[in-house]
């Protein structure tokens, strides 16, 4: 069933998509196990992503899209679940088990990933616009990950028909098995597998660049580190949620709910020209104060981006509640190159730390707040780039846990204008619009390249619709001065 009750979606089939392998009913059970970097993300919500793509009135109407499109959706994902078989399986935790893992066994009638195919007659134009809507309205389009005390399901999708407009592709997936790098190789493939099976007609080779690594014994333990940064997370999390608490071996998910009533959902562009004036504002002011770093010659769009949003988010909350004061910032950084030996880029799994910047309180709603975080998220960067990034991120649990017990406004960030989401084309062309749907269960920024193609960024966000009002303006505002 879809995530909500929405009275405009009309469900026409549930299934399960196991990979073609599976028609031979072969015996050979896979377990993958969970590294450090996956467990941190054990019960955290799932990361869900919405696609939108326009088709033209030809291939629109329900018979062409039921006869044509979605059997060449549902094929193509078989393909691609043969190459990423991990998300045709579970995380179970066994009571014998000391940690859990995942679990494939391909004569289990329950495993394979769950697709809904659905129908609505809301309007197609209205949801793809950038312009503040109903939060409530992408959560019809995206499924529900399963999770239980038991096991806990990996991929969960939904696509879904507007009749005469176009269609989209809803994708929930469980971040202890990947993180946003490894979930866009993920989608990125299975668009590559079914446009070309469009264009051919044949079962297409994948790209060396799309084929996922999946051996997760690279990924190594250092004296013990592993399970000190786990625990800590695991422990913060779980004093997020105290009513929670009894099996410790239970795999369901968190209730990070969403944030519904009185909450809107919108989309802001930083096109390159802005990314500009912001750059050269920034590092006008880098002389001006007493920085222990001399000025970098650059900034990253990351470290732009995320400063300007965060200063205007920050802003806006203060302006309507007066009491909130203190913010801090919370991302996360790639680790793959960054390991020691580094790991292959293509690596399917986890390989990302939480990291806290380094800023003041205060810094976020000062007159020169995007000077001082885009100053300080450099910084942090700049850190971990130069030490042992394991070593750089034991701690951060516990600054988490401590800016929680003192009322921080803790902002974080999802997604990335690296992934380049609007190249995922099964077929039918570039994405009209994506969407991360899940920064609607936190105080989250999510990011994503400009579908333009001319180097800016979008910046998706989730704001009780009086804050997004005074966002709106201070964005708009600041990139027009």
């Amino acid at each position: 069933m879809a995530s909500n009750n929405n009275n405009n979606i009309k469900i026409h089939e549930t299934l399960k998509v196991v990979p073609p392998s599976l028609s031979t009913q072969t015996t050979t059970t896979t377990t993958i196990p969970l590294t450090f970097l996956d467990i941190c993300w054990l019960r955290f919500h799932p990361v869900e992503r919405l696609f939108f793509y326009t088709l033209p009135s030809s291939q629109s109407s329900p018979s062409f899209f039921f006869q044509i499109i979605v059997p060449n959706l549902k094929s193509s994902l078989s393909l691609t679940l043969q190459h990423f078989l991990p998300l045709a399986g579970k995380i179970i935790w066994p009571l014998d088990s000391s940690k859990p893992f995942i679990h494939f066994n391909p004569n289990d009638d329950d495993h394979g990933v769950s697709l809904l195919i659905a129908e609505s007659d809301l309007d197609f134009n209205h949801l793809i616009q950038n312009s503040p809507k109903e939060v409530s309205l992408s959560r019809s389009f995206i499924p529900v990950l399963e999770s239980t005390d038991l096991f806990a399901s990996i991929v969960s999708i939904q696509i879904t028909l507007f009749p005469k407009q176009g269609f989209s592709i809803g994708i929930s997936t469980h971040h202890a098995v990947l993180d946003g790098k490894s979930s866009t190789m993920f989608i990125k493939a299975w668009a590559y597998l079914c446009k070309n099976i469009i264009e051919t007609e044949e079962s297409p080779i994948l790209l060396p660049e799309l084929e996922p690594l999946l051996d997760r014994e690279i990924i190594k333990d250092r004296d013990g580190l592993s399970d000190t940064l786990t625990n800590n997370w695991v422990n913060v999390i779980s004093k997020m949620f105290p009513n929670e608490k009894g099996n410790e071996k239970s795999l369901k998910i968190f209730p990070f709910e969403p944030k519904l009533e009185d909450y809107v959902r919108a989309t802001f562009e930083l096109k390159r020209e802005d990314l500009n004036k912001i750059k050269e504002s920034v590092l006008s002011k880098w002389e001006l104060f007493n920085t222990k770093e001399s000025k970098p010659e650059s900034l990253s769009s990351f470290v732009l981006t995320c400063a300007y949003s965060l200063v205007c988010v920050a802003k806006a909350i203060q302006e309507i509640q007066n009491e909130k004061e203190k913010f801090a910032f919370l991302f996360t950084i790639d680790c793959r190159a960054r390991l020691e030996p580094p790991i292959p880029n293509n690596y399917f799994g986890n390989c990302v730390l939480g990291l806290l910047v380094n800023t003041q309180p205060s810094d976020f709603i000062d007159e020169d707040g995007v000077f001082l975080v885009a100053n300080c998220i450099h910084e942090k960067i700049k850190m971990i780039n130069e030490n042992d990034v394991l070593e750089g991120a034991k701690d951060e649990p516990n600054k988490f846990k401590s800016m929680m017990n003192e009322g921080y406004e803790i902002i974080g960030v999802a997604g990335s204008n690296r992934f380049e989401v609007y190249e995922s084309d099964f077929g039918w062309g570039r994405p009209k619009k994506v969407e991360i749907v899940s920064i609607d269960r936190g105080l989250t920024i999510g990011l994503a390249e400009s579908k333009d193609r001319r180097g800016g960024i979008e910046v998706g966000i989730v704001l009780d619709k009086h804050v997004m009002d005074v966002f709106s303006t201070l964005f708009l505002k600041g990139i027009n001065l």
